[in-house]
């Protein structure tokens, strides 16, 4: 019995290790499962400096919002860990040229519009999309107290949008007052004025009528709050504008094929984040209001919050496929109402700046 004691107690400690280890590893699951943590929710495993988390700089189109949700989600629960990365999200400190920034090396991938990408593609830029994973609802926003009651009713109306003079505002909104049946709208009618990205601001200021470029769960519910009599919209896909109040990821060819495997991880990390906005929206709610300090904000701030995190939490996309046809689509309108070169966009396949590669 003297001998084989020594063989017992080993295999005891053994079992018990094994135990330990074991229970660790599902309280930890458990833990992540119920969202107490971002570290319970890490791979443990990435202090070897050969598990490193590979680095991405994401460029956000604007500053931080419901509509980055699945960033969000990822990076508070731990998701990106889990797929071996480590992303950080960069709010533009006005308006920059995504792709400039990725040729500089500043940034790996950006947040865009599919309409902003196709115009850079049909511009000789170097840009490449590859996730589509917001789509929302979304057009002219105007104040139905004001008399507009139709699209028609815009012909001649003064329009905020970011981008002002360029010809993007008056493109959309005549091409809506043309499909409502009046076709004897000058195009030179309208007034031009640059309230950037604030919408409501522009419109309850007096200096625009109407604003453009406008995403339904943002715009509508922060206007409400702002006090706007009767916030209203006029949605592209029923007036004959290409839908495109989408946002999709994009970088360059060049990075593309570089980080190509890290990507195809940021798809499915986003991806797996989506599921979790679906099904616990409670919790997506806790994790963005923690990440903007919604607890900092006055009263205001706080209601438009509110108001357009329950807007947004339906608009992620679980397909991040974009069909050739519809920039085929894009484009020719982009064409039509001469806000690209038509002979320079006409000889740009959509294959060079979208893929649907690592999308699936």
């Amino acid at each position: 019995m003297s001998a084989s004691k020594p063989l017992y107690l080993l295999t005891m400690l053994t079992r018990v290790l094994l135990f330990a280890t074991l229970t660790g590893t599902i309280r930890a699951q458990q833990e992540c499962a119920e969202g107490q943590s971002e570290e319970s929710c890490s791979d443990r495993d990435h202090d070897d400096p050969e598990d490193k988390p590979i680095k991405i700089r994401l460029g956000l189109e604007w500053f931080v919002n419901p509509d980055h949700l699945p960033l969000i989600v990822a990076q508070q629960h731990g998701i990106f860990r889990e797929f071996g990365l480590d992303v950080e999200l960069i709010e533009p400190a006005d308006h920059w040229e995504a792709e400039e920034e990725i040729l500089q090396g500043r940034l790996d991938v950006a947040v865009t519009e599919p309409l902003h990408l196709a115009q850079d593609a049909a511009k000789g830029r170097p840009v490449l999309g590859f996730s589509r994973w917001l789509h929302t609802d979304g057009g002219v926003l105007y104040d139905a107290a004001s008399g507009i009651t139709r699209p028609s009713d815009m012909c001649g109306t003064t329009i905020s949008y970011p981008g002002s003079p360029g010809p993007g505002g008056p493109a959309i909104v005549d091409t809506m007052v043309r499909a409502d049946g009046k076709l004897d709208c000058d195009p030179e009618s309208y007034g031009r004025y640059n309230g950037g990205f604030f919408h409501t601001d522009a419109i309850q200021s007096g200096k625009a009528d109407v604003a453009t470029l406008v995403f339904w769960n943002f715009e509508i519910p922060e206007a409400r709050a702002k006090g706007m009599e009767r916030p209203a919209f006029f949605s592209l896909r029923d007036y004959g504008v290409p839908d495109f109040c989408q946002l999709v990821l994009m970088t360059t060819p060049e990075r593309f094929e570089e980080m190509k495997p890290a990507f195809r991880k940021l798809v499915l990390a986003m991806r797996r984040a989506t599921g979790i906005i679906d099904q616990r929206q409670d919790l997506a709610r806790e994790y963005y209001y923690k990440y903007v300090d919604k607890d900092s904000a006055d009263e205001t701030a706080q209601a438009i919050m509110e108001a357009t995190v329950t807007a947004t939490l339906s608009a992620f996309a679980n397909d991040n496929n974009m069909s050739t046809e519809y920039y085929e689509r894009l484009t020719a309108w982009l064409i039509e109402t001469n806000q690209v070169d038509d002979v320079a966009a006409s000889k740009v396949p959509v294959s060079t700046y979208w893929t649907n590669e690592i999308a699936w």
